[in-house]
């Protein structure tokens, strides 16, 4: 018998230790199939074709046959790194220490994973990797690891395992921990090599590597100056260089017809700067993966604000389009309250705002819902005779809101009152916007230009940085680790890798450094949500499902705060604590937090501190929830079986752990009344002092009163934000820069 052969024979073997014999039956009927013999009396290898013709087998009665596949694929990866090596396919991961040494030296790998790290703590970790956790991968999150994570060559060929991948990033995160230090790396690998969690598309894809960066997105104001705006592009251009995704506040730059030096009519508005970020959005791909993701925002006030609920649109003049580009809008509870009470609504140009009225309406927002400085400002501005203004009625800018969403899926809902209310660190500035993803909220301001100075042939370009907004992300997968019971466990792990990125990361955009530093923000989210439920047999649309949302997000916010409180006591608080809702308490009393356990917690930040100013949020993560072979983010499925389709493949999967117990609690999301998805979301929203990454899900029938009632539902409830209307008459781009 050949080699191939007993490799086949093999294969079998492993796959009874790990599936009925009634569940392989059809495999072992189709063995002959398979394992064909070719003229000289040997056996055929398994080609991709055979992979994936195996993977045509797989629906709702035989989802186990994407296991056998992987378990195939995966072998079919050790042979080739076997050659790469000098090694045996089960000896693999034994060269690990040899790897890291070989691609340090070709300039693959950073050289602190060898000036960080002996030979004998190589070694150790090497044997620390379990190959069997190989194992735990679906066929599609294999590929999709390997195909778009592992290390390459300058080749392009795949020159790193999934396991090592884990041990890299973990390295490259604990390397300057100084105590137990490789117990963290270790732990750190636990963590991700089980399929607790995920890091973000950043680090899983940048970690250790010479090139990229870690963090997942970024914010940017942009000041109403023509040196401030070509900055910003600057800046949002080398983002998008290293991979990453930006939101871009334009809601402080005038109208069009606003003055410019006193000379009216000469503003040309924000459309043809929106333009421009979309030109650089295509021009500037992410090192040649994929164009750059931009989402641009802008309040509801502004004199724009029509044309720019249009941009994306497929008619009209084109010279006021861009379609690369995501839009989001900003929406005061004043603005709501007019649509529900179809009354009119006042726009003003910013500039002018600032000039006769002595200041910005865009740096208020209401403290207390019915109340508050923004709609006393507001009204000031309606007031005031001299203020130029356009007067709609609110339901009609509501209607082309709707009406961009069915066609375009956007724009984005910021709920900029609620949003600022809930902002821990008000005390130290406003939230104007949200990110690329709609998730991540801290405070933000532009960074506006002093001088230029010249000495001695050197031009040395002053600013004044503001806070430009970094996301740190990564997520737990719940489908995996609430069933394992292992949150209070793993956790503690995850924090400390968040808060370690923000040192070992390396930023381009010097504004944005000096604001990670301040607030050391991080974002820790789940995936995995409808997963979780269909194991628990829980029904979607159920009480019982918002209870458990309120009950899980609760554990997880406490466990959270306190994993970054300990890091606190032993790294010090961020630099902004002081004054915060953290020490003085008020963000547990608002979110009525009294259980003896909170209140311990609340007196142990208020004494030690805690690390990080921000710290939860739910990041759609859909390519990272299928390597980890679970759902994506809070999201229900599309359906139960469907096909993953890539420019080179298309891959048959279906929803994770369906059996004859989980398919009737696994319901389409366009088939779910929305409404108990907003109340699931209200109920989570209590516990994220950020935000969270949700979509609503609409048949391209809906009727414009039902969608318009989920926006009022969503905003009544306290919702921050919401993501894409998912329509089924539109195909959406998912956010890949925020995946975690």
């Amino acid at each position: 018998m050949t080699t191939k052969t007993t490799t086949i024979t093999t294969q079998v073997e492993a796959l009874r230790n790990r599936f009925t014999e009634e569940q392989l039956a059809p495999f072992l009927r189709l063995s002959e199939r398979w394992h064909r013999k070719t003229k000289d009396g040997t056996y055929e290898a398994w080609s991709d074709a055979m992979v994936l013709q195996l993977l045509g087998w797989i629906d709702e009665d035989e989802p186990y046959w994407t296991f056998v596949a992987a378990h195939i694929y995966l072998h079919k990866l050790y042979e080739q790194h076997a050659k790469l090596r000098g090694v045996q396919a089960q000896e693999v991961y034994t060269t690990f220490p040899q790897n890291i040494e070989k691609y340090v030296a070709a300039g693959l790998y950073d050289e602190l994973l060898m000036t960080k790290y002996t030979w004998a703590e190589r070694t150790t970790l090497a044997q620390s990797i379990v190959p069997e956790r190989d194992q735990l991968f679906t066929y599609i999150g294999l590929k999709t690891l390997t195909d778009r994570y592992v290390l390459r060559d300058y080749h392009n060929q795949q020159v790193e395992l999934p396991q090592e991948r884990f041990m890299i990033i973990a390295m490259t995160l604990m390397q300057d921990e100084t105590e137990n230090r490789l117990a963290k790396v270790q732990e750190a690998y636990w963590a991700m090599s089980q399929l607790y969690m995920t890091t973000a598309t950043p680090t899983l894809a940048n970690a250790g590597k010479t090139h990229g960066q870690l963090s997942s997105c970024f914010i940017d104001t942009v000041d109403d100056s023509l040196q401030g705006i070509y900055n910003s592009n600057t800046d949002v251009a080398t983002l998008s260089k290293f991979g990453g995704g930006i939101g871009v506040y334009m809601g402080k730059i005038r109208s069009r017809g606003s003055a410019i030096r006193g000379f009216k009519g000469a503003s040309s508005g924000v459309l043809p700067w929106i333009k421009q970020l979309n030109n650089t959005a295509v021009s500037v791909d992410q090192l040649g993966q994929r164009q750059g993701a931009i989402a641009v925002y802008l309040d509801v006030w502004h004199k724009d604000v029509l044309p720019f609920l249009d941009v994306k649109l497929n008619n009209g003049d084109e010279r006021l389009r861009a379609h690369d580009i995501f839009t989001g809008l900003c929406l005061p509870d004043l603005f709501m309250e007019a649509v529900v009470a179809r009354e009119d609504w006042y726009l003003f140009d910013p500039h002018e705002v600032r000039e006769v009225m002595g200041f910005s309406l865009e740096d208020y927002y209401d403290e207390v819902r019915g109340q508050g400085s923004f709609r006393q400002r507001y009204q000031a501005c309606v007031a005031h005779e001299e203020l130029t203004r356009t007067v709609v009625p609110a339901i009609d800018i509501m209607k082309r809101i709707m009406r961009s969403q069915l066609e375009t899926g956007v724009p984005f809902m910021f709920y900029r009152d609620e949003v600022n209310r809930k902002n821990p660190n008000k005390h130290k500035g406003m939230i104007y916007s949200s990110n690329l993803c709609t998730e991540i909220f801290q405070n933000m301001s532009p960074t506006t230009f002093d001088s230029v100075e010249l000495e001695d042939g050197i031009i040395m370009t002053k600013h004044t940085a503001g806070d430009f907004v970094v996301c740190n992300l990564s997520s737990i997968n719940l489908g995996r680790a609430v069933p394992a019971n292992v949150l209070s466990r793993l956790i503690p792990i995850q924090v400390r890798m968040l808060d370690n990125v923000i040192d070992h990361n390396t930023i381009p955009v010097k504004q944005a450094e000096y604001t990670n530093q301040r607030y050391r923000g991080i974002g820790l989210g789940t995936f995995g949500w409808h997963h979780l439920l269909a194991l628990e047999k829980i029904v979607w649309e159920s009480e019982e499902a918002v209870a458990y949302a309120d009950t899980l997000y609760e554990q997880i916010a406490y466990l959270t705060i306190q994993a970054s409180q300990t890091l606190a006591k032993e790294k010090g608080a961020y630099p902004l604590f002081e004054g915060s809702e953290w020490q003085t308490g008020s963000y547990f009393d608002t979110r009525d937090y009294k259980s003896e356990a909170w209140l311990t917690l609340k007196e142990q930040v208020a004494k030690y501190g805690i690390r990080n100013g921000y710290v939860m949020a739910v990041a759609p993560n859909s390519s990272t929830a299928i390597i980890a072979g679970s759902t994506a983010s809070i999201d229900p499925i599309f359906q139960k079986s469907y096909s993953e389709e890539k420019k080179d493949y298309k891959i048959p999967v279906t929803a994770p752990s369906l059996n004859e117990q989980t398919t009737w609690f696994y319901k389409s999301a366009y088939f779910i009344d929305q409404n108990w998805s907003v109340k699931q979301n209200a109920a989570r929203a209590r516990h994220i002092d950020q935000g969270i990454s949700f979509n609503i899900y609409v048949q391209n029938t809906v009727k414009a009163k039902d969608l318009l009632q989920l926006h009022v539902n969503a905003w009544d409830s306290g919702i921050k934000t919401t993501y894409y209307v998912r329509s089924t008459s539109v195909e959406l781009m998912d956010c890949h820069a925020c995946e975690s």
